[in-house]
């Protein structure tokens, strides 16, 4: 049963432009996100936040830490050259999500998703700490840097479970929209490459077929005609907000780049993917959640009355979709 757009989410609707397909300023878009950031004073309070940098095999790569629980008092102080770890609560957290911001794969930031890891934390509670990851953009960071980025802040965050104060024992990657994508390519590569630590997955509605050539009129997915116009993103639009991270390497058909094309999903860990009722991208997500399921993957899928894509970043303050962050929570759990 459909339900109509919530009502504080069709108000910002109404102050948005229709979407025409022209090419995106990539400059533009970013300071745009970053423009209306609450100060941090400001912010959801978690116990502990800290930033860090993970230095990998692929360069060094800036992470933010999240837990709602009380620190003990740290044990030595950071230097410039080599960020402490966190402040050590009392005794370790039971899991870690490492959390894969979205933005298309040009725009979002740690700061710009800061709201989505705070409130995963603040869920959570100390049973589990949150690690978000800002890892490279395109243009400027051709296909795969981004993906490499994410996947060595994985590996490192299993390497260093003591220094980031969590027992090793439950792994999660969680993502939106395009961190969404970067969540199922990474569950993907992991299985394939024996690492077996990763032991849930959160996809809140994931971008996961970047194939755009498809007739407007028959798209692959009836979401794309049904949710094409007035909510926000556009279908129209997927196409030039993709084209940064498609011009720089990424080929649709690789299911690095298009989860949805691997040929087989066994094996990879319980998902849960969220979808929102008004986002083109809902049937695509639903899509992935089937062939999961097909191949044997515990799947939970919750598709959001109301809602448009991105409401998890801009509307999660809400009561009907800050429910989102909790049932997130209840799945790690069990």
């Amino acid at each position: 049963m459909t339900v109509p757009v919530h009502p504080v989410i069709a108000g910002f609707l109404e102050t948005l432009p229709p979407s025409d397909g022209s090419p995106v300023d990539a400059a533009a878009w970013r300071a745009m996100g970053e423009a209306h950031l609450p100060a941090p004073a400001d912010r959801l309070p978690v116990a502990v936040v800290e930033d860090l940098v993970a230095s990998t095999a692929v360069g060094e790569v800036p992470l933010r830490w999240y837990r709602d629980a009380d620190p003990a008092p740290s044990a030595a102080p950071a230097s410039p050259a080599s960020p402490a770890a966190p402040a050590a609560p009392a005794s370790p957290a039971s899991g870690l999500v490492v959390y894969l911001h979205g933005g298309a794969f040009f725009s979002g930031s740690l700061e710009t998703h800061d709201a989505i890891a705070r409130s995963l934390a603040q869920a959570l509670g100390g049973d589990w700490a949150v690690l978000s990851v800002g890892y490279r953009l395109a243009p400027e960071a051709a296909f795969p840097a981004g993906l490499e980025d994410c996947y060595a802040a994985v590996r490192w965050a299993a390497d260093h479970a003591a220094r980031l104060g969590w027992s090793g024992e439950r792994l999660a990657l969680a993502g939106d929209s395009s961190g969404g994508n970067f969540v199922a390519a990474l569950t993907g590569r992991a299985h394939d490459e024996g690492f077996d630590r990763i032991t849930h997955q959160v996809l809140l509605y994931p971008s996961v077929d970047l194939d755009f050539a498809f007739d407007p009129d028959e798209p692959r997915y009836a979401s794309l005609r049904e949710n094409a116009v007035g909510y926000g993103l556009e279908t129209v639009a997927l196409a030039p907000h993709n084209a940064f991270y498609l011009e720089s390497g990424a080929d649709p058909a690789d299911p690095r780049v298009s989860p949805i094309t691997r040929a087989d999903l066994s094996g990879l860990p319980p998902a849960l993917v969220v979808t929102a009722e008004y986002d083109p991208l809902r049937d695509e997500g639903e899509a992935y959640a089937a062939r999961l399921e097909e191949a044997g993957v515990p799947v939970t899928l919750r598709r959001c009355a109301g809602a448009t894509h991105g409401f998890v970043q801009h509307f999660g303050q809400l009561p009907e979709y800050a429910v989102v962050f909790d049932e997130i929570a209840e799945f790690l759990r069990a």
